[in-house]
């Protein structure tokens, strides 16, 4: 019966184990089962998870659209505000444009009517200058140059900032103001009218251009003198000239532009005469100096022949007119032959340096162009205003021509094949017109000058001629029945063109700095009396009218 105990009892060791390894199968499984349910409960968490990010993800786009919306409807109010706003300042500025236009074009019909009324403002002042004879006044304010911060002596660092200052301006073409000033005191503004003021960068092509006309007069019957007044260094000989040659302090005609306005009238005069016919006019030059109030003839020749300055003096002639007898004059027929004998004068005139002015001239310039007029007496139609006048003018006819005019004067008489044709000749008259153009020597302060010795006495005998000028003036001025022209050979000698019957223009040269303050006030005064001068209408030579036909 063993045996058979023996194989039940694998067979339960063998059911155990089939039991023990479907229990382990099963636990397997529901370890399996269990890691399945924890993933998924890992999945629905990490999904709940991912839901609530999505959701507060969701929120905060829902913010962010609507804080951009919000952004972008302000911006877009903003832009479109800007947009608006350039519109409106665009439409504004096409009306301010448009009004600009408009103003523009008003101002510029006030401007043209401005200067038609000042045009015709000037015309009605010169016609009353005319009708009164007043002086014409010009004013001319140069520019600072380098030697008005360089006197020759030291001053304090106070005086000389005081002296940078420009105190003299031209505030318009009819007026100076200047700045009066001293130390501790207010500043007190002082102006001066005249007929013409210059700036220090109006040109010598703008000055000449208000002289020119004045050439016209001269050829129209008038005598005209122009005349440099002011203080040494202030411009004079430059506007008078032109720039100077450092050699022979002749001037130079290299540059046009810089002529002054004794080369221009020459130029001026004979352009003008080359318009009439020919052989009717010719001109003689004399240029003459006022020196140490002596006069000399700065054409006239020595025994050998050698140019060299003569002294002369001035008469009074019968008819109450000034005249250097001996004087040299010079027949010219163009601008060149002048502008040559004015510049052989110039060399013979006195100059000095002085700490004011390296090149200061020491006399009065007088250069003197006689023009003389060949008319048929059959012709003036109207007789002379006096008999005296007449006296003269027959006498002015007997005195000598040129040279050449007395040849062909000589000649034509002695091929005179009729009596007809001999009067005809004999009836030729004569009339003579005078423009002289002076360079006056410069008033000096002796104390800023420096000067000594020989040049302390010119400088005395300039300010004594100038102060005979200005003492002439006031007694044409108040009418005084004695005109003290005597007490100058300078008065003197330019008694016809001051008291006389010339067409008289004074251009005043005045430094613009602080350092000249007293003479060019002294100068600015002197322009100012000048202007107060009425010397009656200025009286025209007699010139042929054309004869009625009987």
């Amino acid at each position: 019966m063993r045996p058979r105990s023996g194989v039940d009892l694998g067979s339960v060791w063998a059911q155990r184990l089939r039991q023990l390894e479907q229990r382990l199968r099963i636990k397997e499984e529901r370890i399996v089962v269990l890691e399945t349910e924890n993933a998924a409960l890992h999945l629905k968490l990490a999904e709940k998870r991912l839901k609530q990010d999505l959701k507060s993800l969701h929120s905060f786009a829902l913010e962010l659209s609507k804080d951009f919306q919000l952004q972008s409807n302000t911006w877009l109010y903003q832009l479109l505000t800007a947009v608006q706003g350039i519109q409106l300042q665009n439409e504004a500025m096409q009306m301010f444009q448009i009004k600009a236009l408009d103003l523009e074009q008003s101002l510029q019909e006030v401007t043209e009517k401005y200067e038609k009324e000042k045009q015709k403002r000037r015309a009605l002042h010169n016609s009353l200058v005319e009708l009164r004879g007043n002086i014409r006044v010009h004013c001319r304010i140069r520019p600072l140059l380098p030697f008005d911060t360089v006197a020759g002596h030291t001053i304090s660092q106070e005086r000389q900032r005081n002296f940078s200052e420009k105190v003299a301006h031209a505030v318009d073409d009819e007026t100076v103001l200047v700045k009066c000033s001293r130390p501790g005191h207010a500043s007190i503004n002082k102006t001066f009218q005249f007929e013409r003021v210059y700036s220090a960068s109006e040109s010598q092509d703008t000055v000449f251009a208000d002289v020119a006309p004045l050439l016209t007069s001269l050829l129209d019957g008038y005598n005209v003198c122009i005349m440099a007044y002011g203080q040494t260094g202030s411009g004079k000989t430059y506007t008078m000239l032109g720039p100077q040659l450092e050699e022979n302090f002749a001037f130079s005609t290299e540059d046009e532009s810089e002529l002054g306005i004794i080369p221009r009238a020459a130029q001026e005069l004979f352009r003008l005469i080359s318009e009439k016919p020919p052989g009717s006019y010719w001109v003689e030059v004399s240029v003459v100096e006022v020196y140490n109030n002596e006069i000399f003839d700065l054409l006239a020749k020595d025994s050998f022949g050698k140019v060299s300055g003569v002294k002369r003096d001035v008469v009074t002639t019968r008819e109450g007119k000034s005249d250097v007898p001996l004087l040299m004059h010079e027949t010219v027929e163009n601008a060149s032959e002048f502008l040559h004998l004015v510049n052989k004068g110039l060399q013979l005139r006195v100059r000095h340096p002085t700490l004011v002015h390296a090149h200061s001239s020491r006399s009065h310039l007088v250069v003197t162009l006689t023009i003389t007029t060949i008319v048929s007496a059959d012709n003036f139609g109207i007789s002379w205003e006096d008999e005296q006048t007449s006296q003269r003018l027959n006498k002015e006819v007997s005195c000598t021509f040129p040279q050449k005019m007395r040849d062909n004067k000589s000649t034509s008489s002695s091929r005179a094949s009729s009596p007809a044709q001999l009067e005809a000749t004999e009836k030729m008259k004569q009339v003579k017109t005078r423009l002289q153009l002076v360079d006056l020597a410069g008033s000096e302060c002796v104390g800023m000058s420096g000067v000594t010795g020989a040049a302390l006495r010119e400088t005395s005998l300039i300010n004594r001629s100038l102060s005979a000028l200005a003492d002439v003036l006031g007694a044409i001025a108040e009418q005084r029945s004695h005109v003290p022209y005597r007490n100058s050979k300078l008065t003197h000698l330019l008694q016809d063109s001051v008291g006389g019957d010339a067409k008289l223009l004074v251009m005043l040269c005045i430094s613009p700095h602080q350092k000249y303050l007293t003479e060019s006030m002294q100068s600015l005064g002197f322009g100012t009396r000048a202007r107060q001068v009425q010397r009656g209408q200025v009286k025209k030579k007699n010139f042929p009218v054309q004869s009625k036909a009987k």
